[in-house]
This record gives structure tokens, C-alpha cells and sequence, in this order.
């Protein structure tokens, strides 16, 4: 009998001792979760990034919070499983957003790009064009001091036929570089209305989680 009666007082030792361990854990588990998720929320790039999955990770949160002893295990999972997808949400809406950005740079160097082929194509068209016309006036000069001048006449047509050919040339390099900026421009405005239609479903990733839980 006095065997058995220091028995179930070694149990009951046990237990009490076994509480306050137990609280200790749950305390450890939820500050360690909460000071994750506080330090995502905190964040300055990506703190206001998935909002409803914060949100849902603070829910479990609170769940753990209440949770008996026996259902503490498993709500801890979905807890834990929860902040994860709150941080992995966030990242990824981070990662589109400098993907958009880093698109539209792309976008706008090739615009630059483009304009600024077309502007030295122009420019030098233009000075093809008044090459042209100084060994058009030079031919006609050369032509009215006589035959003496026919041939030096003859070298200056010449030369001004292979400006103009040069000149036609380069016109028509003008009128493509032209042509490449517009694309680049409608490339531009096509791919910015890609990215802001691939970013629309990105809000509703989180929901899909759920169905995972």
C-alpha cells in the first residue's frame, strides 16, 4: 500500500513538472512563428506583399494559441505550413513585380535603341543629300566652262549618280529604322498589357493553397 501510494505521487510529480514544460514549448513555438511572420510583415520590399496569407498565418497563429494538448501537434503543422506560404507568397509576388520592371527597362532600351538608329540614319541622309546636291551644282559649273572641262563634267555626274544611289540607300534605311521603332513601341505596350493580365492570377495563388491544407 505505502509502495502504491509513492507511486502515484512520482506521477503526479511527473505531471506537474511535465505543465509547465509543455507550456514552455507551446510559448517557444508560438513566439518563434509570430517573430517569423513579424519579420515578413516588417520587411520593406516585401511587407505589404500577401496580405491574405498573413492573414491566415496569424489565424493559425491564434489557433495554436488556444489548442488542447492533443490537437497541438497538428495545428502546429498547419501553423508552420501557413507562415511558409505566407513568405513564399510574398517572394513571389516580389519576383513578378521586378520581373515587370526589369521587362520594361528591357523594353524602353530597345526603344531608345531604335530611336536613336533611325535619328543617325536621318542624319545621315542628310548629309547624302547635300553631298548630292553640291556635285550636282559642281557637275553643272564644270559643264558650262566648255568642252575642256567634259571629262573632269563626266566624273562629276558620275559621282553625283552614286550620292544619289548612296542617298536612296540610306533613305530607305531611314524609312526601316522608322519602321523598327514602331514595333519596338508596340512590342513595348504589348508586353506591359502580358505582364499586368500574368499578374492578376497571382493574387489568387494563395487561395488555391487551401486546398492543399
Amino acid at each position: 500500500m505505502k509502495r502504491s501510494t509513492a507511486t502515484l505521487a512520482a506521477v503526479a510529480l511527473a505531471l506537474a513538472m511535465l505543465g509547465p514544460a509543455h507550456a514552455r514549448q507551446d510559448d517557444i513555438d508560438i513566439n518563434r512563428l509570430t517573430g517569423s511572420l513579424n519579420q515578413l510583415a516588417n520587411d520593406p520590399g516585401m511587407g505589404s506583399y500577401a496580405q491574405a496569407e498573413q492573414a491566415r498565418a496569424r489565424d493559425a497563429i491564434n489557433r495554436l494559441a488556444q489548442a488542447s494538448s492533443r490537437e497541438r501537434p497538428h495545428v502546429l503543422y498547419l501553423a508552420e505550413r501557413r507562415v511558409d506560404l505566407a513568405k513564399t507568397a510574398a517572394q513571389l509576388q516580389d519576383a513578378q513585380i521586378k520581373l515587370t520592371q526589369l521587362d520594361r527597362e528591357h523594353d524602353q532600351i530597345l526603344l531608345d535603341n531604335s530611336r536613336r538608329d533611325a535619328e543617325l540614319a536621318r542624319r545621315e541622309l542628310e548629309r547624302q543629300r547635300l553631298q548630292y546636291q553640291l556635285a550636282q551644282e559642281e557637275a553643272a559649273r564644270l559643264q558650262a566652262q566648255g568642252l575642256e572641262y567634259s571629262q573632269a563634267a563626266e566624273q562629276a555626274r558620275a559621282e553625283a549618280e552614286r550620292a544619289k544611289k548612296l542617298a536612296a540607300a540610306q533613305s530607305k534605311v531611314a524609312r526601316a529604322a522608322k519602321r523598327q521603332a514602331e514595333l519596338a513601341a508596340q512590342a513595348a505596350k504589348a508586353m506591359r498589357s502580358q505582364m499586368q493580365d500574368a499578374d492578376k492570377p497571382a493574387d489568387a495563388a494563395p487561395d488555391a493553397s487551401k486546398q492543399h491544407r
